[in-house]
């Protein structure tokens, strides 16, 4: 498809990250573009205002443009669910998936994909980030909101679009990217995929698209991901903290805090016994170094002036919930986080006793579809190790499911199988933001966690009294 020739787009699902993110490159082009979507409130709501991107918080046929050229829509949505879509159907207007226009962009610039379970977003941000700074001029789509541009999305004259490759629904197969970042395999989405193996199948085809021109930056340390990156036919590229790793992340300090305060961390990346220099991030956690670390091996590749790279990575802000300090109440920090699978659960939550070793933590988790919740049950009881008090909200089914044969009383009950009294089940939002309000004070630190809109509570004890 020659986007060039698209006069005016028309978005079903507005409101999701990527979809966002694209509406907002559509409109730098010039091209007039509108929407619709559920009334529930996401991050995106301003950003879709800020550019003037109108839309309607209602499905109905009626909504579509006349004379609208294209047709983005949500893969959350059918023509069984939507009556957008299925009126589109029938009219025979131009249509085309989230994934599928992402991998229109893609084809018009070098692609690099950033693919895996867990830290894509802000491998994506970071990489596109450094490029920006370093004078590339990149075009990106981010699934979040990254701080500093204000938005998910960069629209670029180079000729780089950094992209986040979503796994769900086997995306992956509509893109066909120039180079690959492959961050993780761990077991995930069990609604689509009914075993790890058919998971990790998914970025085995992937990295095999690659072309023998182009190049596979791997995480190292995974052992799922050094075996999924031999079936590329390109160079590959490993990084992380083990010995064999081509990008090695060394001598990583113990000081957790800046001179001003300020959580910060540094580390050197070796390259061929060649120390590449030191990096110095805001971003806490081993696995942000590792994020940096893969971001920092593209950079190299590209040859770009690692000293614009470094100025990068230090004045990174991070992105939208991701480790978001929120703000205060009664002395106590208010801190929102994305993670909903085990491994995140627990990295995160490593970092922040690293951070607050002194602090009471509080997490609030409220878990990320049926399917997932039940098929990682064990993982999910057993990762709060590094929090005080965990507070569990009924599971966040979104788009996908109404129900599922859990709950989370399940998870509150076979955490405190464990570690007796940790976990409470507290079903609502309001709920909790009430069981907490007056409870909290100087001593704490609440993380409110999860793919869903876990957010408002965090948001809503900063700001309501």
């Amino acid at each position: 498809m020659d986007l060039n020739k698209i006069n005016k787009a028309y978005f079903i699902g507005i409101k999701g990250a990527g979809m966002t993110a694209v509406a907002e490159l559509f409109k730098a082009r010039g091209i007039e573009v509108s929407g619709s979507d559920t009334k529930e409130k996401f991050f995106t709501d301003e950003t879709l205002t800020r550019n003037n991107i109108k839309y309607l918080e209602e499905f109905n046929p009626n909504n579509i443009p006349d004379d609208v050229d294209l047709i983005v829509y949500s893969t959350a949505y059918n023509e069984n669910n939507n009556a957008e879509i299925l009126g589109a159907r029938k009219r025979g207007i131009n249509m085309l998936s989230y994934p599928e226009i992402l991998g229109e962009l893609l084809k018009e610039k070098l692609g690099v994909a950033v693919c895996g379970t867990h830290g894509k977003t802000t491998t994506t941000a970071i990489l596109a980030n450094c490029l920006k700074e370093s004078g590339v001029d990149p075009s990106a789509i981010v699934g979040s909101k990254v701080i500093e541009w204000n938005g998910s999305a960069l629209s670029g004259k180079g000729n780089f679009f950094i992209a986040e490759a979503d796994e769900y629904q086997n995306k992956l197969k509509y893109y066909n990217p120039w180079a690959v970042i492959l961050t993780s395999a761990d077991f995930d989405h069990p609604d689509f995929f009914p075993t790890f193996e058919e998971y990790k199948n998914t970025f085995v085809e992937f990295v095999k698209k690659i072309p023998p021109h182009g190049f596979l930056v791997v995480s190292g340390d995974s052992a799922d991901t050094v075996e999924i990156s031999k079936n590329a036919r390109c160079q590959i590229m490993t990084y992380g903290f083990g010995e064999g790793c081509d990008y090695k992340i060394v001598d990583l300090s113990s000081k957790n805090w800046s001179d001003d305060g300020e959580p910060m961390k540094a580390f050197r990346i070796l390259y061929a016994s060649e120390v590449l220099g030191e990096f110095k991030t805001t971003l806490i956690g081993r696995h942000n170094m590792l994020n940096i670390a893969a971001a920092i091996a593209v950079c190299h590749k590209l040859k770009l002036d690692l000293e614009k790279v470094k100025t990068a990575i230090l004045n990174f802000k991070g992105i939208s919930r991701r480790f978001e300090r929120i703000g205060e109440r009664s002395g106590a920090i208010l801190i929102d986080d994305y993670a909903h699978h085990p491994e995140e659960i627990k990295a995160t939550l490593k970092a922040a006793r690293e951070i607050y070793y002194r602090k009471n933590i509080w997490t609030i988790f409220h878990p990320h579809t049926f399917t997932r919740t039940k098929a990682l049950l064990q993982e999910f009881a057993q990762s709060f190790d590094n929090t005080d008090k965990v507070i569990v909200i009924d599971i966040y089914g979104s788009a996908r499911e109404v129900q599922g044969g859990v709950s989370s009383k399940d998870l509150v009950d076979l955490i405190n199988k464990y570690n007796p009294g940790k976990a409470e089940y507290v079903p609502t939002i309001p709920g909790v933001v009430e069981f907490l309000k007056n409870k909290i004070s100087s001593k704490d630190v609440i993380i409110s966690m999860g793919a869903g809109n876990v957010w408002e509570v965090t948001k809503n004890l900063c700001f309501k009294k």
